[in-house]
């Protein structure tokens, strides 16, 4: 598989023989005539802030949406019934221990309620909680455990928690933002503890762009019958996150728990359609992978020439430290590259995600010299 960015790009790879569209899989090609597109990023902006994969969609996916475009009048249950028995025979589990939401934002959301009911959900102060925030919004009530001084999801502290009434146990690993995965063997060392007190349940978004997938993953203990849930989503690897497809592969009783809070019936058709053509799309998926790793490489080199540290990352974003990440942001934003701001208290940390390569090298070109500006 390709790996260069010339070879990337102008090769048989995402932006040519596969016939991916040149700039993103749908949003760079509606409301041209527009002020700007309703969909990804505004005319000459480096969309690098929010762990997009714009090399996605896959080509597969593209004509199974062309193809059943014109069966949007129909509820999708069938569809749903196929991608779930697709999961459900790859990872050696049943149909019935797979949930397919509308994201995996959706499921988080309902284990956020289900779980919440019966007790707190204990989390890191710093990892991707908008599930968790959602939660809260409708009174459920979470206990968060600081980091380690290195950044790192301290275990030890949550698991010297895992008794004080928590009845979910998050995680999100690789993390986002920081990027940083916790060692395979030290979480399910981590989930011995603290399962017989509470259920885990590990985000694993970007499991796929880590360096042995299978190794970091949770499903074994699943599998094993742990009291584990484990969440995947289309909206990274697969580049499919306006589409709106993620799972979750558990027990039986844990799925059934999941969807009974769940809001969505019978699936999106566009995005189960899809995820079918592409969930085995191993060449789209290399092409994928690599394009993510380069863009990586691309951004801690600037880093380093920038003068600057990152945390080290397994995913698809970065955790640059900075003086100052909002004084960056806006630096940035005058050079229409968009990358995150601060994380509450976290000001010191700046994220930026990989994205087209061609906009990654903006940002690599921009950061020494406005770090230079800003804080030399």
């Amino acid at each position: 598989m390709p790996t260069s960015r010339r070879s990337f790009l102008a090769g048989a790879g995402l932006a040519g023989g596969l016939g991916v569209l040149p700039m993103s899989g749908l949003g760079a090609t509606v409301a041209t005539t527009a002020a700007q597109p309703d969909f990804g990023p505004k005319i000459g902006q480096a969309l690098l802030s929010r762990n997009e994969n714009p090399y996605g969609p896959a080509p597969s996916a593209l004509r199974a949406i062309t193809e059943t475009a014109k069966m949007g009048c129909y509820y999708a249950n069938r569809g749903l019934q196929r991608l779930t028995a697709m999961i459900a025979e790859r990872h050696g589990v049943t149909p019935e221990q797979v949930v397919v939401g509308e994201g995996s934002t959706e499921i988080l959301c309902a284990i956020s309620l289900a779980w919440g009911r019966e007790g707190a959900i204990l989390c890191p102060d710093l990892f991707w909680d908008t599930t968790v925030l959602y939660g809260e919004r409708q009174g459920v009530t979470s206990i968060r455990v600081p980091l380690a001084k290195d950044m790192n999801v301290d275990l030890a502290a949550m698991a010297a928690k895992a008794a004080d009434g928590a009845a979910l146990v998050q995680i999100c690993n690789p993390n986002n933002p920081t990027g940083m995965l916790i060692p395979p063997e030290a979480l399910r060392s981590f989930a011995a503890a603290v399962t017989p007190k509470a259920t885990l349940l590990v985000d694993e978004a970007y499991n796929e762009l880590t360096d042995r997938p299978e190794d970091n993953s949770m499903i074994d203990l699943v599998r094993s019958g742990k009291d584990v849930i484990v969440c995947r989503t289309f909206s990274k690897i697969y580049g499919m996150a306006g589409l709106r497809v993620g799972y979750a592969i558990t027990s039986e009783a844990n799925a059934r728990r999941i969807q009974s809070p769940m809001m969505s019936f019978g699936g999106n058709l566009a995005g189960l359609a899809a995820a079918i053509a592409s969930y085995d799309d191993t060449p789209f998926l290399d092409q994928s992978r690599a394009a993510v790793l380069e863009g990586r490489a691309m951004i801690i080199d600037a880093v380093a020439k920038a003068g600057l540290t990152a945390l080290p990352s397994q995913t698809n974003f970065v955790f640059v430290k900075v003086p100052d990440a909002d004084s960056l942001r806006d630096a940035m934003a005058e050079q229409g590259i968009a990358i995150r701001g601060a994380y509450g208290p976290w000001a010191a940390y700046s994220r930026v995600s990989t994205g087209r390569l061609e906009d990654v090298a903006r940002y690599a070109a921009a950061l020494p010299e406005l770090a230079k500006r800003l804080w030399a």
